[in-house]
Formats: C-alpha cells, sequence, structure tokens
C-alpha cells in the first residue's frame, strides 16, 4: 500500500495549482502529462487535491514535480 500525504498543515494542492497555472497548463494537461509518466490521475483526482479534498499519493506527487519541474521544496512550503 501506497504512502499517502496528508494536506492538513501542508499546502501542497494550493502550491500544485499555484505552480501549474504559473507555467500554463490546464487540468486536462496536467492529467494527460500525469498518464504518460505513468502515474494515473483524472482530471476530477486532481482537482480534488489541488482543493486539498484527496490526500495525494508519493507516487502522485513524484510526477506532479516532475511535470511541472519542479522541487519537492516548491510543493511542499
Amino acid at each position: 500500500m501506497e504512502q499517502k500525504i496528508k494536506q492538513d498543515d501542508i499546502l501542497i494542492g494550493q502550491n500544485i495549482r499555484r505552480i501549474r497555472k504559473e507555467r500554463g497548463i490546464r487540468q486536462t494537461e496536467m492529467a494527460a502529462l500525469m498518464q504518460l509518466e505513468n502515474v494515473p490521475l483524472t482530471r476530477e483526482a486532481l482537482v480534488k487535491i489541488e482543493r486539498g479534498i484527496q490526500h495525494i499519493q508519493a507516487s502522485q506527487l513524484k510526477a506532479i514535480r516532475n511535470v511541472l519541474r519542479t522541487t519537492y521544496d516548491e510543493l511542499l512550503k
């Protein structure tokens, strides 16, 4: 079972959304890019992660970092 990262204190979802928008990537495009990273993620799941409704899995966080070309520090601050 893969570890999930809670978003209680860390605003991961908000950081993902901010960086994604800064890069000019739409949610549907982000979901497609995640598929290329071999991490299945629907647009709906991305919306939930960005809103902090759904916990993010470690593999998803790694793929998001790669797709957004950012660092864990930037995502987790």
